[in-house]
């Protein structure tokens, strides 16, 4: 027999499981959401530069050019900045002079990111009003770039940010991406970005519009030389001086594959959940979380049919027929593969590697690595 208090702990961890996989739903709801739009005519706010670090990115590359050329916006120049690749970079950039500017990376200074180092350079090197920062496995609506300034000008935002549609085509990234989408929204509370009250502050460095005058007031990619997550933290050095800030969900404006391997996407994410400065109570707390409300859930109606707790039972079955449903519908929504959100364990399963990964590099202190340049551990 199941002790009493053994069975009102679970049914109350249940509940709070049932909340919490319903606030992934509920934030979703509350995002904006930007669609393409005719052109409405008028004066152009600015010229827009596009600053694209990359790094042997040679199979992305030609599609985010091609879109970027497509757009209708008025004013735009486009800069390549490249990171010492060894693949043909270069040379798609240079095919597609003179409308694309090709601009080699000095060598990475002591305490930068790459990422940040070459943001930092093509920014010095561009002369439009906003600047906008793109990563080289994003594909763009013709509209993309107007709307992105339209709504920061309506909207009197510093910072735009837009977060695409998933294009998933291997079983890993159909299972992986969709959870990984859920485990950003929940964690920073995505919506609450719009509030300006808000101290919240993140922002999708895919696709990264800002004020050129606001970039320099807070120091630029400079400020945040050594983040790994430098969209999340220049975001946050925006909202520390009281700029504007808008990310909204744009899946018919953009569109990113973002890994194309089991091998990349580990790398990457593990470069994303944990950053340059270790913390194991952070790690060993998320950890315990994704257990806890994503495995022992789905444990309720087993037991409860073991040891005959009807209400056990009936909240396991709700949990069971929620997470599932929940999950699946991410997957289509975010990727177009719905059925792969019944596997959902497995990435958790993958996250979870990930945390333990981090764990023992943290504790070794191994330096982090992507993109063939490693960076040292800050704590």
């Amino acid at each position: 027999m199941l002790p009493l208090w053994v069975a009102v702990l679970l049914l109350l961890g249940g509940l709070g499981a049932l909340l919490y996989q319903g606030l992934a739903v509920v934030l979703a709801e509350a995002m904006p959401k930007l669609e393409p739009a005719p052109p409405r005519g008028g004066p152009s706010p600015g010229r827009v530069s596009v600053v694209i670090a990359a790094r042997n990115e040679e199979e992305d590359l030609p599609g985010c050019l091609d879109a970027f050329l497509a757009q209708d916006y008025p004013d735009l120049e486009i800069l390549v900045v490249d990171g010492g690749s060894t693949d043909g970079t270069r040379e798609v950039a240079r095919a597609r002079a003179p409308r694309v500017t090709l601009l080699e990376e000095p060598p990475l200074p002591p305490g930068w990111v790459g990422k940040s180092w070459a943001c930092s350079t093509g920014a010095g090197r561009t002369s439009g009003a906003f600047l906008l920062f793109a990563d080289a496995d994003v594909r763009l609506d013709p509209s993309a770039v107007r709307r992105s300034v339209e709504w920061a000008e309506e909207e009197r935002a510093d910072l735009v940010s837009l977060a695409p549609r998933l294009e998933a085509v291997g079983p890993w990234e159909r299972v992986v991406l969709p959870f990984m989408a859920q485990v950003i929204l929940t964690y920073f509370r995505t919506p609450r970005v719009n509030h300006d009250g808000s101290r919240t502050a993140m922002a999708n460095g895919q696709y990264l519009l800002v004020r050129r005058t606001a970039y320099d007031a807070v120091g630029g990619h400079a400020a945040v030389r050594g983040a790994v997550l430098e969209d999340v933290r220049l975001a946050q050095e925006f909202r520390r001086q009281g700029r504007r800030l808008r990310v909204a969900w744009a899946p018919r404006l953009a569109v990113t594959r973002m890994y194309r391997s089991r091998a990349e996407m580990f790398e990457g994410l593990l470069k994303n959940i944990h950053g340059t400065r270790f913390s194991l109570s952070r790690q060993v707390g998320f950890f315990a979380g994704l257990v806890g409300f994503y495995y022992l859930p789905l444990a309720l109606l087993p037991i409860g049919a073991f040891y005959g707790v009807p209400s056990l039972v009936a909240l396991g079955a709700i949990l069971w027929v929620g997470l599932f449903a929940k999950h699946v519908g991410f997957a289509r929504t975010l990727t177009g593969h719905g059925a792969w959100g019944l596997l959902f364990p497995v990435a958790v399963a993958f996250y979870l590697a990930l945390l333990l990964a981090s764990i023992r590099n943290g504790l070794a202190r191994r330096p982090i690595a992507w993109k063939g340049r490693t960076y040292v551990r800050e704590g």
